[in-house]
C-alpha cells in the first residue's frame, strides 16, 4: 500500500524541473499592453472561481513589464473591511513586490527558486535571494520566442498560497498562450506533460516527513542550479545537483 502511495508524491526537484518545462513552453510571439490587461482579468477571475475564493480568501494581481512599468494590477476583495477584517492588506502588496524582486533577480519564475532551493538544501541566503526577495510562488516571467537574453514582463499574484499561487498565474499564462497562438493560426510546441491543471506538489506533512518517505530518486529527474555574479540559470540535470561560481569566461562561450 505504501509503495503506491510512494510513487506519486514527486520530489521538490521534480517540481522544479515541471516548472522549468512550463516557463520553457509557455512563451508569447508578442506581448502587448493589452494582452497584459486580458491576462490579468482572466487572472482575476480564474481566482474567483477557486475555492480560496470561496472560503474567503483574496488575491492582488500585477503585471508589469521587467523594467518596473505597470502594465495592470487589482485586488480581488476587500481590504480594510468595515468588521475590521480584511482578505488582503497592504503587506500582501509588500510579498508580491518581494516574490517580482525574485525572478527579476534570477529570470525565473519564484516557484522555481523555492523548490530548487529546497531540493538542494540551500537557504536564501546562500542563493543571493535574501532580504528584499520573498521566495514565494506565484511570479512567473513573461518571455518572447524571439527574445531569449531575458523576460519582457512579470505576471504575478499573491493569496498566500505558494502552490496555488503559481498555479493560477501558470495555468493561466498557458491557456492566454494557447488561444492566442490558435488565433493566428501557429501551431503550438507545448508538451503533454506540461499541459495539466496544476504542478504537482508534496503537502507540508509529506514535506515535514520526506526523510522517511521513499520519493522518485534524484537521479532520474533533477535540476543544477548555476549561481552566476547577475542572475541565475537553471537547467535540467541527469546525475546531481550542484552549485558552481561564476566564471567571467563563460560570458566569451
Amino acid at each position: 500500500m505504501f509503495s503506491s502511495i510512494h510513487a506519486v508524491i514527486p520530489s521538490d526537484a521534480d517540481v522544479a524541473n515541471q516548472t522549468l518545462k512550463e516557463e520553457s513552453n509557455y512563451r508569447f510571439s508578442t506581448f502587448s499592453a493589452t494582452d497584459a490587461v486580458t491576462l490579468g482579468l482572466s487572472i482575476r477571475k480564474r481566482f474567483r472561481g477557486s475555492s480560496r475564493h470561496v472560503k474567503g480568501k483574496g488575491m492582488v494581481i500585477s503585471i508589469q513589464t521587467i523594467a518596473g512599468h505597470t502594465l495592470f494590477a487589482c485586488t480581488a476583495g476587500d481590504l480594510g473591511h468595515p468588521s475590521g477584517e480584511g482578505d488582503v492588506s497592504l503587506d500582501s502588496w509588500a510579498c508580491l513586490e518581494s516574490m517580482v524582486s525574485v525572478v527579476k533577480r534570477t529570470s525565473h519564475s519564484s516557484y522555481y527558486v523555492e523548490k530548487g532551493m529546497s531540493a538542494m538544501g540551500k537557504t536564501a541566503k546562500q542563493m543571493g535571494v535574501e532580504g528584499e526577495f520573498a521566495v514565494h510562488g506565484g511570479a512567473f516571467p513573461i518571455w518572447l520566442d524571439n527574445a531569449p537574453c531575458c523576460p519582457i514582463a512579470i505576471a504575478a499574484c499573491y493569496s498566500g498560497s505558494s502552490q496555488e499561487d503559481h498555479r493560477f498565474v501558470s495555468t493561466t499564462i498557458r491557456d492566454y498562450v494557447l488561444k492566442k497562438q490558435t488565433q493566428s493560426g501557429t501551431r503550438i510546441s507545448i508538451s503533454s506533460s506540461v499541459l495539466q491543471s496544476e504542478t504537482p506538489v508534496p503537502t507540508l506533512a509529506n514535506q515535514e516527513h520526506r526523510d522517511s518517505i521513499a520519493v522518485s530518486s534524484y537521479s532520474q529527474s533533477e535540476v543544477r542550479y548555476v549561481h552566476q555574479e547577475k542572475g541565475w540559470s537553471g537547467e535540467t540535470a541527469s546525475e546531481h545537483l550542484r552549485i558552481r561560481p561564476h566564471s567571467p569566461l563563460e560570458d566569451d562561450v
